[in-house]
């Protein structure tokens, strides 16, 4: 069930009013003036539930999931559902009085609504509701796993710690692969094991244990993965590595995924462009290993994630000294999109530079990484450290021994 309708219905609840519950997409018909009528029919329902001489002593909640259905900016807009939100603001501030009716109203997409509808006096309360802290993360899961057996070695704080950026349905399906697997094992408990099994298929996909590769092809996907792992593990600012694995899953033949240290709330240059030079990594180590006629396109999805970072970067954070401090919107003339372009390349190339020095230097690492992917297809965090720690000048890192959360995959 929707946790925004959870939560309306837990405040009506709390307060012992009467709740009408409306989905934007239900005022909607192909027939025009019959959204109207049904807004005109809800607020009709609701007044005959209002007490008519103490209002708030018995008043009554409206709410409107996915309100930008119907209240969407009019310039784009048919005629019958202009009409829908014309009733629907008459009945929010018309010359009939609805006090004692308190409307509350969900969306994803609070840019595109209507000017009116958000002015003062209308829907003038704004509360974001953002993805969960490590906290909310954790109270989420203790909700999820109360009514679940579960073994002595799990860890929900430590399981909320390595999942920055899940949402609640994240944390439920997670839970639920968990329990899942639990029972197709014969399992009597959950366990920590089949938790991180849950973790990994959400952040990397299914594995695909039946695909069969050449170990021509097996090779090269083992240098591609071990460029990113050791470019992450030698770049400042780079997020610490969770695991790699050349077992394919989802569409790719295998990944590195990445845990940022703690919940991010804004990120600097100096990490963007360790994520710049972590996405040319599995590229740059194709081209030094194998050569670069046979550089393959499995880094094809590496180049667009650097290519759209790179442009962030330039358009949006300001981060271009021949651009400048400037946020620019769609549609650039020509010479400003020319210049945008010019910067992009130029950051691209400079992370690609960048890497290929860092991995000829730490040419031998590259080789004792992929050795091992290949005879253990999947390795843990502490596995690479061990792997990577000795070809490492002047020891490990303070960044990577911090405790692992949230996820960064690259294929």
């Amino acid at each position: 069930m929707d946790l925004v309708y959870v939560t309306l219905k837990a405040i009506a609840g709390e307060a012992g009013v009467p709740f009408f519950y409306r989905a934007g997409s239900e005022f909607e018909e192909m027939f025009v003036g019959v959204g109207a009528r049904r807004v005109r029919s809800l607020f009709q329902a609701a007044k005959k539930k209002v007490d008519a001489h103490n209002y708030w002593a018995a008043p009554c909640i409206i709410f409107i999931d996915e309100i930008d259905a119907i209240g969407s900016t009019r310039k784009q807009w048919e005629g019958h559902t202009k009409k829908t939100l014309h009733q629907l603001l008459v009945e929010m501030d018309g010359f009939e009085q609805n006090e004692g009716i308190i409307l509350m109203a969900a969306t994803n997409l609070p840019d595109i609504l209507d000017p009116a509808l958000t002015r003062p006096g209308r829907f003038d309360r704004h509360i974001v509701v953002p993805n969960p802290d490590v906290r909310g993360r954790q109270e989420i899961l203790e909700l999820y796993l109360h009514d679940k057996p579960l073994s002595d070695d799990v860890d929900v704080k430590a399981i909320a710690r390595g999942t920055p950026g899940f949402n609640g349905a994240d944390l439920a399906n997670l839970v639920n692969i968990a329990a899942i697997k639990a029972a197709v094992e014969g399992a009597n408990k959950l366990t920590a094991s089949q938790l991180e099994h849950a973790k990994d298929r959400i952040l990397m996909g299914t594995e695909r244990k039946t695909m069969f590769l050449s170990e021509e092809s097996k090779k090269l996907t083992a240098y591609h993965e071990s460029g990113h792992a050791i470019v992450a593990f030698n770049t400042e600012g780079a997020h610490p590595i969770h695991k790699a694995t050349i077992m394919p899953r989802g569409s790719a033949l295998g990944m590195v995924t990445q845990l940022p240290s703690d919940d991010e709330t804004s990120i600097s240059k100096k990490q963007l462009l360790a994520r710049l030079d972590v996405c040319m990594g599995g590229r740059v180590a194709e081209e030094l290993i194998f050569g670069q006629d046979h550089v393959t396109t499995g880094a094809r999805s590496d180049l667009q994630t650097a290519t759209e970072l790179a442009k962030y970067m330039v358009s949006n954070c300001g981060m271009s000294d021949a651009i400048g401090p400037v946020n620019i919107k769609e549609r650039p003339s020509s010479e400003m999109q020319s210049r945008i372009d010019a910067e992009v390349v130029k950051l691209l190339r400079e992370a690609y530079d960048r890497v290929t020095t860092l991995l000829k230097k730490h040419e031998k690492a590259l080789h004792a990484l992929a050795n091992a992917l290949l005879e253990y297809e999947t390795l843990s965090a502490e596995e690479i450290k061990r792997i990577l720690l000795p070809h490492r000048e002047g020891g490990f890192p303070e960044q990577q021994e911090q405790q692992e959360e949230g996820e960064l995959v690259l294929a």
